[in-house]
């Protein structure tokens, strides 16, 4: 729904490994240009052909510089209609076939060599043929890099020079079936030292493009008849369409009668179209094999594009109604925006939308946004495109500044002249493109860490607050932590606060509690002023957002941290006028003076451990006919079976499955057999308040896997605000919230319901809950 103003385009990994093959295996269209139509030959005849070929070898490898270990092995020989000869061999080393060694000799019709094409020009001397990785290795890694195929040929050795970097390894080929039931036959190489992926080429071809940005690719088409389509039947029909400079409707689907697109040029409607289905696929490519997501929607749908749109439009958009992509031409309708990380930035806001569905507004907003250029240049540098390589630039490629700027940088946001370095009080009144200067620097820093650098040829320098020191975990790390927490933890109003929870608790529920992972991600936030610097083994206190309040009017808020050695005990600075905080960390009181205050929460364990949280509190006197209050009863169930209505048993005070705090909690579920729980209470969140819900949660369980077998789902008057499963399972109490404002002036019904299968025990335990309404 949201409109991307800042753009830039890359693609990594599906398009560093098509390239590379397409460039290392060349076809017979390399032999010379122009060349005379040939003569076709008997099959005795091509044979003798073949054969003297071969006899040849020898003496053509020898003439070539090739080493004493190489041979040259006929496999065609095409002759001209004045005798001119095309001599193509493959190459072996060692008696190892050598893939991207293959050449064309051509000859004159006396057999004198007027020209060479080949692969590779690299030496191959020196080379291993002994390799450290077994062939069943080999096998598992290629069956991994290719989910859901079947081994079709065991791995051989081979010499892999495709990258003119030659390299000892397994070729392994695997079969499968495409979406359309086209049969696919991927030859994956992998490196016969470390097991590492060099390179993967379809056995079944493919259609090929020249875009814009992205170059010479491979681009998934299907054949209509005798037409071929810019569809890409294998990532969920995905397909392209030219909107040819209107601003409505799907567009046309770009078809021809040759599987070649594009030019290159701007002025080729193609080549924009290439850029945009590449994108597309790259984008596919990189949620489904990192993390296993298929399709924006994760149903395995495909989104379309539409290129032209408009005329001298500089921008792009991703727009939920239609699931689709747009691309406008730029100025003066020759600048498309079709980058590959403008595609990935679009797309992701289309799986924002399907998950943590952040508002575009406000600290939230910025979240949205630096979301998408996250993701956007994590396509870019999965594709790992020579015409576009990755980096932390966004927009850098499209020039829409005019300048060769990017529109924005993620090591010091703050260089574009409008994003923000740091959070502050005030920064959710900033437009989302620079509230998300924040989480673009805190992704960067968890990434690679502070300071000055160079990556990639690219030179970055990263100050933080207070100079605080940051090692980074690497971009993969980082943004699996970001991924987990936007599906699992995020909701449509979490600020800078709450995101850093979030990730905190993605980075456990990833690399663990005590990691180095986690600690990564507390320093990264405090180094652009989300927090402070974690305390490892120490106590992290969970802050609760911004707080505004009414003069002369009671409030009530509960302080909770995590970790340390009990018991914790809580101080304040900074409180207004009139409230003061407990032990046990509520604050309470009655505000007796307007203004916004500082406030820092400080939590201390019983070895002195300390952890900290800050967030503003304001005062105001506006008139409203909310009064701030908590309105479920029994709301830590410290009461017994009282005020709720429960299945039997829900509300529980054993031992087994301790309570977060106090004695009681509700247990859902933990049978072991098919069996349904539920608890449910109504209240009414009168008119003027907004309203949120929030409860502590644990996940434990016994099924392993990724199938939700047994499921919590969470309603407000029978609308699913979210589902919980096995597949979330957490050890530790994690508070979550939802917006409840949209039900003021009415009744609402909370409901929690366990469902569990026939097999295996999952236990949903919730405590301390709450309805806490504001003006």
């Amino acid at each position: 729904m949201s409109r991307y103003t800042h753009a830039r385009v890359t693609l990594a990994a599906l398009a560093a490994t098509t390239a590379l093959v397409v460039t290392a295996l060349p076809t017979m269209a390399q032999a010379a240009p122009q060349a005379p139509a040939p003569v076709s030959q008997a099959a005795a005849g091509k044979a003798q052909l073949l054969s003297d070929a071969g006899q040849k070898s020898a003496g053509l490898a020898q003439s070539l510089g090739l080493s004493g270990q190489e041979k040259l092995v006929p496999k065609d020989v095409v002759v001209d209609a004045d005798g001119s000869r095309h001599l193509r061999y493959e190459r072996t080393y060692g008696g190892l076939p050598v893939l991207g060694g293959d050449l064309v000799v051509h000859q004159t019709a006396g057999g004198v060599t007027k020209g060479l094409d080949r692969a590779s020009s690299a030496s191959l001397a020196g080379v291993s043929t002994t390799p450290a990785l077994a062939a069943p290795k080999a096998q598992a890694a290629a069956l991994a890099a290719a989910q859901g195929s079947s081994l079709d040929t065991a791995p051989r050795l081979v010499v892999w020079t495709a990258s003119n970097t030659p390299t000892l390894a397994w070729e392994t080929v695997v079969s499968g079936v495409e979406a359309d039931g086209t049969p696919a036959r991927t030859h994956i190489v992998t490196d016969a030292q470390s097991g590492a992926v060099l390179g993967k080429f379809e056995g079944i071809q493919k259609g090929t493009g020249q875009g814009v940005f992205v170059g010479n690719v491979t681009i998934g088409t299907s054949l209509s008849g005798s037409t071929y389509q810019m569809k890409d039947t294998a990532r969920g029909g995905q397909y392209t369409t030219n909107l040819n400079n209107g601003t409505s409707g799907n567009g046309t689907l770009f078809t021809k009668a040759t599987d070649a697109w594009g030019n290159g040029l701007a002025s080729n409607k193609e080549s924009a179209a290439v850029d945009a289905h590449y994108g597309a696929g790259a984008t596919w490519d990189y949620y489904k094999n990192t993390f296993g997501r298929s399709g924006i929607r994760n149903d395995g749908v495909g989104a379309f594009s539409r290129v032209h749109y408009g005329s001298n439009y500089v921008n792009a958009f991703w727009d939920d109604t239609c699931f689709c992509m747009t691309y406008g031409d730029g100025s003066g309708n020759n600048a498309p925006l079709t980058a590959l990380d403008v595609a990935g930035h679009e797309m992701t806001h289309g799986v924002t939308s399907n998950t943590a569905n952040l508002n575009y507004s406000g600290e939230s907003g910025g979240l949205n946004e630096a979301t998408s250029d996250i993701f956007g240049t994590m396509v870019e540098w999965s594709a790992n495109l020579a015409a576009d390589p990755g980096d932390y630039l966004i927009g850098e490629e499209i020039n829409i500044n005019g300048d060769g700027t990017p529109l924005r940088y993620m090591d010091k946001p703050s260089k574009d002249g409008a994003s923000k370095d740091s959070w502050y009080s005030g920064i959710g009144n900033v437009d989302v493109h620079y509230s998300s200067g924040p989480a673009n620097h805190f992704f960067y820093l968890l990434s690679e860490g502070s300071g000055a650098k160079v990556i990639g040829g690219v030179s970055y320098n990263s100050p933080t607050v207070n100079n605080i020191a940051v090692t980074g975990i690497g971009r993969d790390k980082a943004a699996a932590i970001w991924y987990r927490a936007l599906t699992v933890y995020m909701t449509s109003t979490t600020n800078y606060a709450q995101a850093r929870t979030a990730t905190e608790n993605a980075a456990k529920d990833l690399y663990g509690a005590g990691s180095a992972e986690l600690t990564a991600v507390g320093t990264a936030w405090a180094g652009v002023a989300v927090g402070t610097v974690p305390n490892p083994g120490g106590v992290t206190v969970t802050s609760p957002g911004n707080q505004t309040t009414k003069i002369n009017t009671a409030v009530s808020l509960q302080i909770a941290a995590t970790g340390g050695t009990a018991p914790v005990t809580f101080t304040a600075t900074g409180l207004p006028a009139g409230l003061s905080i407990s032990s046990s960390g509520l604050i309470t009181g009655t505000p007796t003076a307007l203004g916004t205050s500082n406030v820092t929460v400080t939590a201390k364990d019983a070895a002195n451990k300390t952890g900290t949280a800050s967030f503003t509190w304001t005062v105001n006197n506006v008139t409203g006919t909310c009064t701030p209050a908590q309105l479920l009863g029994n709301a830590g169930f410290e009461s017994g079976a009282t005020t709720w209505t429960q299945t039997s048993g829900v509300i529980d005070n054993g031992t087994s499955k301790p309570a977060r705090t106090g004695s009681y909690k509700a247990w859902l579920n933990g049978y072991g057999s098919a069996h349904t729980d539920s608890i449910t209470q109504t209240v009414s969140i009168p008119t003027g308040c907004k309203a949120t819900l929030g409860f502590y949660l644990r996940i434990d369980t016994a099924e392993t896997g990724t199938t939700q077998y047994d499921k919590l789902t969470v309603t407000v008057n029978g609308t699913a605000l979210k589902t919980y499963s096995n597949v979330d399972a957490i050890s530790s109490y994690t508070l979550r919230t939802f917006d409840l404002s949209a039900y003021a002036g009415q009744s609402v019904t909370v409901k929690f319901n366990g469902v569990e299968d026939s097999s295996l025990a999952t236990s949903f335990l919730i405590d301390d809950t709450s309805i806490n309404t504001t003006s």
